[in-house]
């Protein structure tokens, strides 16, 4: 009885023990994360922007990187889809408005020309394949993302948003023109032609 007492006692000591060792193993293997942040507000500005048109662009960003020869080991390449939103409009940092309360005119000028006035950008990195002696590093990254971002705008720049919102703002100054003059107002526009 006491054997049997000792046989049971041992088997509960074993697979306590057991219980601890798969703790204490899947302590040490399981990944384990730390993440701090720190935000600082530097400066608050007062803008008048106004948004015209938006755009939404979906391009397939190839990078490849190599010394010398094109071969694995000394080769490292991306494939990157950017996804991106493009808004374009005008800074009205520079417009001036002056009325002449006498003669019941408002003169708007400097206007300005459409530019772009944001661009949003998302990466999603797929393929990303590198070489034993090249390796991508967090400056490739930096250039990647300044590339696609790059490629956007001149992707803006080919593309007719521009135009459109310079179309846009000759629909804004019409609306205004009609409201102002229902009240006996005339408005004079100065505006640099945005039709490329």
């Amino acid at each position: 009885m006491l054997k049997k007492i000792l046989y049971i006692a041992a088997g509960l000591i074993i697979v306590f023990a057991m219980v601890k060792v798969n703790d204490i193993y899947h302590s040490f293997t399981a990944r384990k994360t730390a993440e701090e942040s720190v935000v600082l507000l530097e400066s608050i500005r007062k803008v008048t922007k106004l948004v015209a048109v938006e755009g939404y662009f979906s391009e397939v960003y190839d990078y490849k990187d190599y010394y010398g020869f094109d071969i694995l080991p000394l080769r490292k390449k991306a494939l990157i889809r950017v996804k991106a939103k493009v808004s374009v409009g005008y800074d009205f940092d520079k417009l001036k408005i002056t009325a002449d309360d006498s003669r019941k005119i408002i003169h708007i000028s400097s206007i300005g020309k459409p530019q772009i006035l944001s661009v949003d950008h998302k990466l999603d990195y797929y393929d990303i394949s590198q070489g034993t002696f090249n390796s991508f590093t967090s400056e490739d990254y930096n250039r990647m993302n300044q590339n696609a971002k790059d490629f956007i705008i001149s992707k803006v720049k080919e593309s007719d948003l521009m135009n459109q919102a310079g179309e846009q703002m000759d629909g804004i100054i019409e609306t205004i023109k009609t409201l102002t003059e229902s009240r006996g107002w005339q408005i004079v526009v100065e505006k640099e032609p945005t039709i490329q």
